[in-house]
């Protein structure tokens, strides 16, 4: 197995990072909430504040078209929340092709990804967002090329908190889950992370349902990404 040379996780050689995407590496909210919002007054509802929007992002789309139309007291059924999907994956996927989209990296991600990279680290990124618009995101942002696996909410059978993408993440890295750290944003990530025998960093800034992210029962917290190199080179408790 690979493992890049001085990096350890509390006294274990680590060979891997998994990142979570929205609320981690990228602040997607406003384009989430403007194709959602769009779908909503297609389907006769009223648009949510974007504050509203970020405290429903964690489980994926599917799950966020639900809570969105729950928290207008309407109960959609499973062909019409099919059918919102579809209206949120075009606008979403509108906004990427006519580069309107707005999400960018927070504080600190660039940095930490190239030297994660520069150190020898394989890094993937885990999300359930659909593979094609975190892809299409990273190569928008410059970040594919410090990224070498993307494994999205369609891409396994089952999406997080299932340890399912986060061990196809490994396996597609070559490396063992227990050499491996996820770091990511919610309840979602740590118990994936748990799940999948893998130790788990969380950012205090991100999306988290609207929790307090004091809350999560990570094994680090960071205050931006820019902490995680020198969390990992002199492997702080």
């Amino acid at each position: 197995m690979r493992k890049s040379a001085g990096a350890q996780w509390r006294g274990t050689p680590l060979a891997a990072v998994l990142f979570d995407l929205d609320g981690t590496l990228l602040d997607t909210v406003a384009d989430i909430a403007l194709a959602l919002n769009r779908t909503l007054v297609e389907y006769g509802c009223i648009a949510l504040a974007e504050n509203d929007v970020r405290r429903m992002i964690g489980r994926g789309s599917p799950i966020l078209i639900e809570r969105a139309a729950t928290s207008q007291g309407r109960m959609i059924d499973d062909t019409t929340q099919a059918a919102m999907l579809q209206r949120f994956f075009h606008y979403y996927g509108e906004l990427e092709e006519a580069n309107e989209d707005s999400a960018q990296p927070y504080p600190g991600a660039v940095e930490s990804l190239h030297t994660l990279h520069d150190a020898g680290l394989r890094t993937a990124v885990v999300t359930n967002k659909q593979h094609r618009f975190a892809a299409a995101l990273l190569k928008r942002l410059g970040l594919a090329g410090w990224v070498d696996v993307v494994v999205g909410g369609d891409t396994c059978a089952r999406r997080k908190p299932d340890p399912q993408p986060l061990l196809f993440a490994c396996e597609s890295l070559h490396v063992r889950p227990s050499e491996s750290l996820m770091v990511g944003d919610s309840v979602n990530d740590v118990q994936a992370a748990r799940a999948a025998g893998i130790p788990v960093a969380c950012v205090s800034y991100g999306y988290n349902e609207g929790r307090d992210p004091h809350t999560l029962d990570g094994d680090a917290l960071l205050d931006s990404l820019a902490e995680l190199p020198a969390l990992l080179e002199s492997n702080s408790p």
